[in-house]
Parts: structure tokens; sequence; C-alpha cells
């Protein structure tokens, strides 16, 4: 019995598939040395950039401990009520978008676009944007970092409460329909009880990243602890500056373990 010898030689991609992997490697690294190019570092600073490091880090040691009862404390604490003010806010117009770009709930193809538009809206503009918009109108001040971070909450919290919407098991629902249960019942008995370990988690989230944000917004004039770290720096007074930074990175972690605890105690 003879064998028949296979002529045939195995590759793992098509001629076609390879050129395309080429063409993909080519435009990436195209990409890269476009965007180096235009980014225009200068090596003499680039060079430099360890000895300005380590004189910085001199200046910043050892730190004014005294400076954080004087003016850090009040600065965090005003951060955290502009955190946690932007995020409740933000509830007031993420709900009603959600529900009308949950396609389940709102079936109309239009009402969803324009619930998604709003929602890529607020998404597509930064923090910082938003805060310098929120200057022009309101002044510097608390007022306009709580409207910065509530618009740019807005989109993520809609657009992920509108996906935890549309997930839900619609047998419940429908059993609820055929007994002649009202739409607020329906939404009440049906929807939230599947919903609500995902809007909590949700929102939870958004805050952690809101007291994250809101530290910045002081650098623009939007209040919190941003404006006590731009007054250190413009005034060169690294020891102030350094302990601004680290009540910053111990409220951003304090901030992260009561997310995890509280999540864990309500899910």
């Amino acid at each position: 019995m003879t064998t028949a010898s296979i002529d045939k030689e195995w590759h793992r991609f098509t001629f076609n598939e390879r050129i395309a992997r080429f063409a993909v490697y080519l435009c990436l690294v195209s990409a890269i040395v476009w965007s180096w190019q235009t980014v225009e570092v200068i090596p003499e600073f680039l060079y430099d950039a360890p000895a300005q490091f380590a004189d910085m880090f001199q200046r910043m040691v050892p730190m004014d401990y005294g400076f954080y009862p004087e003016s850090i404390h009040a600065a965090l604490i005003e951060t955290l009520n502009i955190a946690t003010l932007g995020t409740l806010f933000t509830l007031v117009f993420a709900i009603p978008l959600a529900l009308l770009n949950a396609p389940n709930i709102t079936p109309s193809k239009t009402l969803n676009w324009i619930a998604q538009f709003f929602l890529v809206s607020s998404r597509s503009v930064n923090s910082l944007v938003w805060a310098l918009l929120f200057i022009a109108l309101f002044g510097p001040g608390v007022l306009a970092g709580v409207m910065a971070i509530a618009v740019r909450s807005i989109g993520f919290v809609g657009k992920l409460l509108a996906e935890a919407i549309a997930e839900v098991n619609m047998g419940t629902i429908e059993a609820l329909r055929a007994t002649g249960a009202s739409w607020m019942s329906i939404l009440l008995k049906g929807y939230w009880p599947q919903v609500m370990p995902a809007f909590y988690s949700i929102v939870l989230f958004r805050w952690d990243i809101n007291v994250r944000e809101s530290a910045v917004l002081g650098l623009v004039g939007a209040g919190g602890i941003g404006v006590v770290l731009n007054d250190a720096q413009n005034l060169f007074e690294w020891q102030k500056v350094s302990m601004v930074l680290l009540s910053i990175f111990a409220v951003v972690i304090i901030a992260e373990a009561l997310v995890i605890h509280i999540r864990n105690k309500l899910i």
C-alpha cells in the first residue's frame, strides 16, 4: 500500500492575510514616527530631565507639614464636596437619558439617537474644558467645578446605566405587563431590582473618578485643592507642593478603599 505524497506546504496565514498584517504594522509604525515628529521633543531638555527631577525633588523635602492645617485641609474638603455634589447632580440628567437610550424601555429609534447624542457629547469634552466654560458663565469658584464634574459624568453614568437596563431579564417585565401593572410599577418592581447592583457600582465608581478629577479643576480656577497646588507652584514653594501632592494621593487612596468597602456592603 502506497502513501500519496503531499505537495502542499502548510502556512499559518494566507498570502492576502500576510499582506493585510504587513499593512497594519506599516501603518502603526508610520503613525508612531509621524506622532513623534509632531511632538517636537527637544533633545537637550530630554537629556537634562533626570538632573532637573533630582533638583526639584531636593527642593520638595522636607515637606511643610504645617501647611496642611493652614490651607490644605479646607481645600481637600472642598474637593470632596465638588466631587459629591457633581455626582449627585449627574443623576438628575443621566437617569432620564439612560431610560431614553435603553431600547427595551424606549423603542423609538429617534429618542434613542437623541439620548445617545447627549451622552456622547458629555463624554467627548474633558472636565477641564467644561470647567473653563462654566468659569466663563458663573465665574471662578466651586460652582463651576461642580457643574463641570456633573456635565462630564452624565455620559459615563448614562451610557453604563442604559447598557445595564438593556440587559435585564425581560421575563419579569412581561409578567408585570400581563397583570396590567402601570409603567411606574414596572420600572420600580421589574427593572430596578435587576439594575440596582449595577447602578450602585456605576455611581460609586464615578464618584471615585470625580474625586481625582476634582483635584485638578482648581488649576483653571474651579475650586478645590488644585487652587492651593497652583498657587504653591507659581510661588515656587516646592515644600508646600510636595505636601499638597501627598495629601491628594492619600485622599485618592482613602476614597478608593471607601468605595470598595461600600460596594461590598451594598452588592
